[in-house]
């Protein structure tokens, strides 16, 4: 045999058990360490994952919050807008009914001034007539005596 030469060497199983052992309890012992973070990576995970679907139910909440608030601002703006047109229609109606009053009072005045002139004219018209009855009757009175002294005469 040759110096380079070496022989093959078999393992045993005994020994190959007793490595493969081996092995896996450095493994276990290297990596217990990591399970342990990675379990506890696994809890925090599971608690940003209860915190998230928390944070997703509030903000869901929240803008169904926020949706309701905007109907009611929107129902206020369309509420008040009614009711400026409302008010703009009131303002149209008092002003129609001013201008008509307005009408009625001038209409009032000119019938009012036609019925006092018509008035004064009647009375005119009454001072007229017993003025002529006054002197008729004068004249009737004249008349009588011109008669009475012609037959006397």
């Amino acid at each position: 045999m040759a110096e380079h030469d070496i022989p093959q060497l078999e393992i045993p199983e005994s020994v190959k058990a007793a490595l493969n052992h081996w092995v896996q309890q450095a493994a276990q012992e290297v990596g217990r360490p990591l399970r342990s973070e990675i379990e506890e990576l696994r809890a925090q995970l599971a608690a940003a994952h209860a915190t998230l679907e928390e944070n997703e139910d509030q903000i869901t909440r929240l803008n169904g919050e926020l949706r309701n608030a905007r109907n009611i601002a929107a129902d206020a703006l369309v509420g008040k807008a009614k009711d400026q047109l409302a008010i703009e229609g009131k303002d149209a109606q008092i002003a129609d009914l001013r201008g008509q009053l307005e009408r009625s009072v001038a209409i009032a005045a000119t019938l009012s001034d036609a019925k006092l002139a018509a008035e004064m004219e009647l009375v005119g018209a009454t001072t007229a007539r017993d003025n002529y009855l006054a002197e008729a009757a004068e004249l009737r009175t004249q008349l009588e005596a011109c008669r009475a002294a012609r037959r006397a005469a």
